[in-house]
């Protein structure tokens, strides 16, 4: 899936060429995605705007158009984005091709559907979007992402650190990915107790969201299966990897064998090392 780096990666393709352009013609598919609005809603608000501007917020694109409509997107587990010349063939997981004035189509594909596609029109925009964002928690790359407010939001909790990062509601764009490698630079076990947790130890995971983050933006993002940025490029931040999909490789830090589990249902990789269990000491590396 697409996480924060791989969206704002797509983001940060699409807008110098997108902002100024009118869209002229909609096509949505009949297919149902996760989330879409209804192609009489698209086709009623979007001909004759003109997009403005793109944001991002967690692991959504939000189109900004002239009128104060919203256009706002999430790739879902397979989705792209691409900016082609209106008379390439349409593939058949094109879901949403919206046609511009300068003979060029924003085209949205996704093969397994997971996606959304929502509009908020122009006189409810503000309030929808304000009540999105109350859905969702700090922004890992902003100003509300410190040790501080990590401590604050881990108070009273019993979930383990992971899980924690995991949470839209509490930190916002970090998925399975970036949590794997964020919690092996900051040397915490992925089941470690929040509640337990230091404001020294939360300014390492701060340190290293920020970092991780950014390199992966930086590299493209990461393609593990079939992630393109909007140009049509893939990412290469994968081949940094220090535990994800590592599992019987020599950690690059101590040499010992990364280790897979499950962790609220999805893989999880750590080094037993570097990363000791709860009330475990951490082992000096080599």
């Amino acid at each position: 899936m697409p996480e924060l780096p791989e969206v704002e990666v797509t983001r940060r393709g699409l807008l110098p060429f997108l902002p100024g352009r009118r869209i002229i013609k909609v096509m949505r598919s009949n297919k149902r995605l996760r989330s879409d609005a209804s192609r009489p809603l698209l086709t009623r608000h979007l001909p004759g705007a003109v997009i403005r501007t793109i944001d991002r917020r967690a692991k959504y694109l939000l189109f900004r158009l002239d009128d104060g409509a919203i256009l706002v997107l999430h790739l879902g587990m397979s989705g792209k984005l691409s900016l082609v010349a209106a008379d390439t063939p349409r593939a058949r997981h094109d879901h949403l091709c919206l046609g511009l004035d300068n003979g060029r189509e924003l085209r949205f594909n996704d093969a397994r559907r997971f996606g959304s596609i929502l509009l908020w029109p122009s006189d409810q925009a503000k309030q929808l979007e304000e009540a999105f964002a109350a859905q969702l928690g700090m922004e890992p790359l902003g100003p509300d992402f410190t040790p501080a407010s990590l401590l604050a939001a881990s108070r009273a909790r019993s979930l383990g650190v992971k899980a924690l990062l995991m949470d839209s509601r509490i930190v916002a764009g970090i998925g399975n990915i970036y949590a794997n490698e964020i919690l092996f630079a900051a040397g915490l076990h992925p089941l470690t107790p929040v509640s337990g947790i230091s404001r020294a130890q939360w300014a390492r995971v701060v340190a290293a969201g920020r970092k991780i983050l950014r390199a992966a933006i930086r590299a493209g993002g990461s393609t593990i299966a079939d992630f393109l940025g909007a140009s049509g490029h893939p990412g290469y931040f994968q081949l940094r990897f220090a535990v994800y999909k590592r599992q019987g490789l020599p950690c690059r830090c101590c040499g010992q064998s990364i280790v897979r589990t499950t962790v609220t249902g999805r893989a999880t990789y750590f080094c037993p090392a570097c990363q000791p269990s709860p009330g475990r000491p951490l082992q000096a590396k080599v």
